[in-house]
């Protein structure tokens, strides 16, 4: 047996099944199989069970979308749906995340109102402006994805100030409650290194790198928001449309 398998109790009260279920969800917490995960065969040799209580707990894992199993087939781990954005168009993370299938949650880190003058000569604005900050940590499904920071005029947005930001997107309640809507702008992205306190937000290693956004969101010709986003280079990546006429189209906002 793996030095990694617990024993599972056969006088316990817990079926087996449910007792293997949580052992493998244990290990694929600690990333044990990342380079495979074991057959039946394999799993029924390792922990000493019938092949039914390992199809039963593999059926488990498959529904919570864990490993990936199909009839004939030895199961695998499920790795997590990248994000693929296309640029020179309006878009919203939130939707973008939510099209592959995940849930898209956030936790609020700050929603206040304050100035700040280098931002408020970005929106056009005068320096002791009034400006409602927004940052946001982004999960898909439970999993960190981007640090998103974001500051709109008070004048414009004083509405978000009583949103919960848990499980809604920006700019639906922008224009929800504000009457604003972002139809343009434009997005700088790059390629950053985080910092260690950027990788544990964003819990990652020091080996992933992460996209860093600025963008300016406009309603028309007017500025209505200026966003700071740092994405996980792993689980996100951005497409640019091209022709010969034309070339790159590599401006986009959203």
């Amino acid at each position: 047996m793996s030095v990694t398998a617990q024993q599972l109790d056969r006088l316990g009260e817990r079926p087996l099944w449910e007792q293997l279920l949580a052992d493998l969800r244990r290990r694929l917490d600690v990333d044990e199989f990342s380079d495979a995960f074991p057959g039946e065969l394999a799993l029924v040799a390792e922990y000493g069970v019938s092949r039914h209580t390992v199809r039963e707990a593999v059926r488990r894992l498959r529904e919570e979308g864990l490993v990936i199993a199909g009839r004939g087939r030895t199961p695998r781990r499920a790795e997590p749906a990248e994000i693929e954005q296309s640029l020179g168009e309006v878009y919203s993370l939130f939707t973008a995340v939510e099209a592959t299938g995940q849930v898209q949650r956030s936790v609020v880190r700050t929603l206040d109102v304050r100035a700040d003058g280098v931002v408020a000569a970005r929106l056009g604005l005068e320096e002791s402006t009034p400006l409602v900050h927004l940052e946001r940590l982004r999960l898909a499904d439970s999993d960190p994805l981007a640090v998103d920071r974001v500051w709109m005029p008070e004048a414009l947005a004083a509405p978000l100030l009583d949103v919960d930001f848990g499980r809604t997107g920006l700019y639906a309640e922008y224009a929800a409650r504000c009457g604003v809507r972002v139809t343009g702008g434009t997005e700088r992205i790059r390629a950053v290194v985080p910092d260690a306190a950027e990788r544990r937000l964003l819990g990652i290693g020091s080996d992933i790198a992460a996209f860093a956004i600025d963008r300016l969101g406009c309603a028309g010709e007017r500025p209505v928001e200026w966003r700071q986003t740092l994405v996980r280079a792993d689980r996100f990546s951005v497409t640019a449309r091209m022709s010969a006429r034309d070339g790159y189209q590599l401006d986009g906002s959203g």
